[in-house]
């Protein structure tokens, strides 16, 4: 993880139309867990059967580079996995820089993905993992989450609080499949509990490797399409989500 300051062209938000933009500085639950759960049970629209909705959230800090461009090229695999599923609306949800951290509305198609993406350039910076969790908790009570994609390869923060908002996803029932690059022990621990603590899976991938990665995008895109019952049918035939399929509880 590089701490680079350097100046980017890449506007400070992402150009959607359909809302979203800056993803807000954590502040302190106010509520009780038990208040927080039922109130976001009642409203969540996955509840009554609304569209698979995923939140594809990634490390754009510098270093981080080569792996977003992959991600450009492979996000398309969600969607067509999906489309023999069912419907698949998309958040995607990056930070970068000092402290920046963005989200888009929903999107329903790649190309339109694909394209918000490439006008997105890498900056220097440290991770931002819980504004993310806080970002998906929102969601979750406001439009309903099925599941969330995180790709990074750091964690630079208090990894008890990580551990708090991971929590709270776990009751709302919203696994997060946390999918790392490369080997740090650091990273490693604290992708693992965040999995644990929501229901969800940590897998690693090698740097650069387009196939791996490709096959993990796949199985939490079925996942969120599909339930449970299509990440097993997907298990049979691919071994991304059969790694998947075997940590979740």
């Amino acid at each position: 993880m590089t701490h680079d300051r350097s100046k980017s062209k890449t506007p400070d938000t992402l150009p959607d139309k359909q809302g979203g933009g800056a993803v807000p500085r954590p502040v302190s639950a106010s509520a009780e867990i038990a208040a927080f759960v039922a109130k976001a049970r009642a409203t969540s629209p996955m509840a009554q059967g609304a569209r698979g909705r995923l939140v594809f959230a990634l490390d754009a800090t510098l270093s981080r580079q080569p792996t977003w461009d992959l991600a450009c090229e492979l996000q398309a695999d969600m969607f067509s996995e999906a489309a023999a599923l069912g419907n698949l609306d998309i958040r995607l949800v990056y930070y970068r820089g000092a402290s920046e951290c963005r989200a888009s509305g929903w999107i329903s198609d790649s190309v339109r993905l694909a394209k918000l993406m490439r006008k997105i350039e890498c900056q220097g910076g440290q991770t931002q993992i819980g504004r993310v969790l806080g970002d998906v908790r929102r969601e979750a009570i406001a439009a309903g989450v099925r599941a969330v994609v995180f790709v990074g390869d750091a964690m630079e923060e208090p990894v008890d609080e990580l551990c708090r908002k991971a929590g709270e996803l776990g009751l709302l029932k919203v696994p997060v499949f946390m999918f790392q690059e490369g080997a740090d022990p650091i990273a490693e621990q604290a992708f693992r509990e965040i999995a644990r603590l929501t229901g969800g899976a940590w897998c690693r991938f090698d740097p650069g490797a387009a196939a791996q990665l490709s096959e993990l995008l796949r199985a939490a895109a079925a996942y969120a399409s599909g339930g449970r019952e299509a990440l097993l049918r997907l298990s049979k035939m691919t071994s991304g989500a059969a790694k998947l399929l075997g940590q979740m509880r």
